[in-house]
């Protein structure tokens, strides 16, 4: 039983729509769905000006077609399950507090932005700012779990306080930047000045990379802790493999302009 939205019009500009999550559709016909307001650039319009409304239960919310042009779908959510096939714009998930959203496609910028909770699952690729605080906000994410099945882009986890973010594939630059508390993981390789600024929290990559001089090499071990992690992770369906469950990692603490108490650990091959 869902509640299904399939695109019909593409927005010209950018549509804000961050009424579509299955807590603000759940009792609602199909008349009073496509009744809501939405805002296309600088005017009101009707949410069934562009979508077409299929509703026989409101269990689970699914989104039909490419919506890259749509910003802040399931934001604020506080619950249900979001299924997106295909891409999505801006702001997917962003202070999102429960329930699931996934997106078989990609996202834009700020997915999850100081997300409080849930869990917001990204097959494809995302965009810049996964998971971070706003311009001028001093918190990030707060909790919940961002899963990216490709690459992300600068900035993850910028000023993150609690959560986990998971990255496939490859990400930018300034990874947990100002980053305060909670675990980065990224598969693939880590861009230029990993965690400048972070105060606490961990940052995980499976590859060697080029750390700031403001952190220093610690030691060489087998953190217990990160095998649960993996393992999770690797039931998720990302590309852990077994000898990074089972593996060394090198151990950098940072960043020393701040306490000195944050971590980046790098597999060791």
């Amino acid at each position: 039983m869902s509640i299904k939205l399939t695109l019909h019009t593409t927005p010209t500009v950018p549509l804000e729509a961050e009424l579509i999550t299955p807590d603000k559709l759940a009792g609602l016909n199909e008349a009073e769905i496509a009744a809501l307001p939405v805002q296309h650039g600088n005017q009101q319009a009707a949410l069934g000006n562009f979508f077409r409304v299929e509703a026989n239960g409101d269990e689970e919310v699914q989104l039909e077609g490419d919506l890259s042009r749509v910003k802040m779908i399931g934001s604020g959510m506080t619950g249900g399950r979001l299924i997106i096939n295909g891409n999505v714009g801006m702001h997917v998930g962003s202070l999102m507090s429960g329930g699931e959203i996934v997106v078989e496609g990609d996202a834009g910028d700020w997915a999850g932005a100081e997300m409080l909770g849930g869990r917001l699952v990204i097959k494809g690729n995302a965009g810049h700012l996964v998971g971070s605080g706003y311009r001028g906000s001093p918190v990030g994410m707060q909790g919940g779990e961002i899963i990216v099945h490709g690459q992300a882009g600068n900035e993850i986890g910028g000023a993150m306080r609690r959560g986990v973010i998971a990255i496939g594939g490859d990400s930018g630059d300034f990874a947990g930047v100002n980053m305060r508390a909670g675990s980065i993981f990224v598969l693939g390789r880590l861009g230029w000045r990993t965690g400048a600024g972070m105060v606490r929290g961990t940052i995980v990559s499976m590859h060697e990379a080029e750390m700031l001089p403001t952190f220093s090499y610690a030691c060489t071990y087998q953190p217990t802790f990160l095998r649960l992690y993996l393992l999770h992770l690797q039931s998720l369906g990302l590309p852990v493999d077994k000898t990074h469950i089972t593996g060394f990692y090198r151990r950098w603490s940072g960043d020393s302009v701040q306490l000195n108490r944050g971590e980046i650990l790098l597999f060791q091959n």
